[in-house]
């Protein structure tokens, strides 16, 4: 076997550090440029210049440049229709022996100026996707050889590479910064969410909400309005991510500020039916709704008041999955209401009363809690659900929330979840609590 020539070694070697400056830790700027300055002074020409291709503008960009002026970097737009360029991203390593009489050169009086002659073209590509061109000029006539072209198509493929990595990159970077926005936006969000239900006489509550994503489209809140009297809200908006979470975020909001304003019965409707107070509350939630929602966009929403003095439950349900109260194991759904909120500002609801008794257990849900499926992609759905629930009625709210979830997490295993699950337990006292485990 020959032995390789002095000058076939230094190539190789030159080749070598060439791979290395793309995989180090440099911008991609500072790559382009060491890669130019490289090309320069191993073929040992006057300059470099390295041409990004910008697809929607058709043109090649220049983005790095190596021994050329600032003038001849500025001297005009260079096409990706122009001749040389479709040559070489057809493949070709296009040499230009005297650019000074080529036909092919646009620019043959800034080169003059600028003193070049000899011109070398090839692609830069990865994958076969067209990514830029790289030059390389040379004072003198007939200059580039088939050891240069080869150098320069190393040098070429390492800055597609380099390219690439850096586009990567930038994409890991920004998916990282998004991630964790969305995490401190969960973060956020799960403020918002009542850490613990008031502690009404006569009541005992409980709640849960477990997002499926760091942010999503569930709500419930808790206002207490007097020493035995609370409004509770659960609702749910369409869509997911950070664009429902926002506008969970202000629709509790403005149902808070409408509660506050309108929903204090004793003070605000001493002379008015409790049930046209009551849906005066309701018809101002779905104007704000409609003013923010855009086309598919929409929100469900349970709201009741619980009064235990006099022992009733007034409510409205706008298109939400119906909140549950189970009385001596019997189910009767609360289905009084109207359309979802957010489509009609002219929609009509109508306000139901009920009248509560001890023992009773109310169960407010949204519908992620029986959406759950399984592996097999079955639903757990509503008569699981209710089978469970009443099982536990005469455990705490707490308690009867965790047993509820167990048997569902039974059911679903370990698969993923696509939708929040929200669930509020009130029940009526009647003495104390009798938890039983054996059940479970």
């Amino acid at each position: 076997m020959a032995k390789k020539s002095k000058k076939q070694i230094e190539r190789n070697e030159q080749i070598y550090q060439l791979t290395t400056l793309a995989a180090g830790e440099f911008s991609l700027q500072e790559v382009l440029d060491k890669l130019a300055e490289a090309a320069v002074k191993i073929v040992k020409v006057k300059a470099c210049s390295i041409r990004l291709l910008d697809e929607e503008a058709g043109e090649l960009k220049m983005r790095s440049t190596y021994g050329l002026s600032e003038e001849y970097r500025n001297k005009g737009e260079v096409s990706k229709n122009d001749t040389v360029i479709k040559a070489a991203f057809a493949g070709e390593a296009v040499v230009l022996d005297d650019v000074r009489v080529d036909g092919r050169v646009k620019y043959k009086e800034a080169a003059i100026k600028e003193g070049l002659v000899s011109q070398l073209t090839v692609a830069m590509q990865f994958r076969g996707r067209d990514m830029g061109v790289l030059r390389l000029y040379s004072p003198k006539p007939m200059h580039f050889d088939e050891d240069d072209i080869n150098l320069a198509r190393a040098v070429a493929s390492q800055c597609a590479v380099a390219i690439t990595n850096a586009r990567l990159y930038a994409k890991a970077i920004e998916g990282a910064r998004m991630a964790e926005q969305m995490r401190l936006a969960g973060v956020i969000q799960r403020r918002m969410i009542p850490e613990k239900p008031p502690q009404i006489p006569g009541l005992d509550i409980a709640a849960t909400y477990i997002p499926c994503f760091d942010v999503g489209g569930d709500l419930y809140s808790f206002h207490r309005l007097r020493e035995n009297s609370i409004d509770v809200a659960i609702a749910d908006v369409i869509g997911k991510g950070i664009p429902a979470a926002i506008m969970m975020s202000s629709f509790r909001g403005a149902v808070k500020a409408f509660i506050d304003t309108v929903g204090d019965f004793p003070a605000h409707c001493e002379n008015r039916d409790k049930v046209d107070c009551y849906k005066e509350i309701v018809n101002r939630i779905n104007r704000m709704a409609c003013n923010e929602c855009r086309d598919g966009e929409f929100i469900t929403l349970f709201h009741a008041t619980i009064d235990v003095e006099d022992m009733t439950l007034t409510y409205c349900n706008c298109g939400h999955e119906p909140t549950v109260l189970i009385r001596d194991g019997q189910i009767t759904n609360l289905e009084k209401g109207g359309l979802v909120l957010g489509v009609d500002p002219e929609a009509e609801y109508e306000i139901g009363t009920f009248k509560l008794k001890e023992g009773d257990c109310l169960l407010f849900y949204t519908d992620g809690l029986i959406d759950a499926s399984n592996f097999d992609g079955e639903l757990w759905g509503k008569e699981r659900m209710l089978e469970a629930a009443k099982k536990f009625t005469s455990h705490s709210a707490e308690q009867m929330i965790q047993d509820v979830l167990g048997y569902r997490r039974r059911f679903v295993g370990l698969a993923r979840q696509i939708d929040d699950t929200s669930m509020v337990v009130v029940r009526i006292e009647n003495g104390e609590w009798r938890i039983d485990n054996s059940t479970f």
